[in-house]
């Protein structure tokens, strides 16, 4: 999944991005909220947390902009201002959630797994498709019961198949979701990547469920 994050203390900044880049998310950075508007505007987020107080323009007036211009990627406020006017005034304004320092980790992932299933009217963190199932908020992968152990990358290609499973996602699609907004593309990288995921997930199963549609992409589905 691909998350923006806009702070403007640097060293959290580099930190949170790090965490979540290490939980497998493709993550997108910046300190002040004129940059945050941009990218919010050039690509589609399946999160995006917000400062409040950032030069440039404040995470209000930011996410006030992007809701005007149809934006609809959920926002999570992340905030020193701790006042019910301010949290108020963030959840009025569209943001998913509001989140005061300090925070831990942990929790700030929880929130961010709990927005983004709401975005796809999911009610659980476990998506599942034959016998294979994905636990996200315990990072496990099974299929017939046996675990399979996958790597960050690996493991954010395999729920962005399931959450979109029986749809046929294009390279660039795929590509979108795994990798910020620095990635040139123009490689094998994605084949390269499925290859690896069906050596894992299919060989050693009849069934095969990641399947290439010729001149489109891939799909994870049950073939009749």
């Amino acid at each position: 999944m691909r998350v923006l994050v806009a702070e403007d203390e640097q060293d959290l900044c580099q930190i949170i991005e790090k965490k979540l880049t290490a939980d497998g998310y493709s993550v997108d950075a910046c300190l002040d909220g004129e940059d945050a508007l941009y990218y919010m505007q050039q690509l589609e987020y399946d999160a995006v947390i917000l400062d409040v107080m950032m030069p440039g323009l404040d995470g209000f007036e930011v996410l006030r902009r992007y809701r005007a211009g149809g934006g609809m990627s959920p926002v999570l406020f992340l905030t020193a201002r701790d006042a019910v006017a301010d949290r108020v005034q963030g959840l009025d304004l569209g943001a998913s959630d509001y989140v005061v320092k300090p925070f831990s980790f942990e929790e700030l992932t929880a929130r961010i797994r709990a927005m983004t299933r709401k975005t796809v009217a999911a009610v659980v963190n476990v998506y599942g498709i034959a016998d294979l199932s994905m636990d996200i908020s315990a990072h496990k992968v099974t299929r017939a019961g046996k675990e399979i152990p996958l790597s960050a990358k690996e493991f954010s290609l395999l729920e962005y198949l399931l959450r979109n499973k029986n749809k046929v996602m294009s390279r660039e699609q795929i590509e979108n979701s795994l990798y910020n907004y620095d990635y040139e593309g123009g490689t094998n990288i994605i084949d390269v990547y499925i290859r690896y995921l069906r050596k894992k997930v299919d060989a050693d199963f009849d069934q095969k469920l990641i399947h290439t549609v010729r001149g489109r992409g891939y799909v994870i589905r049950e073939e009749e």
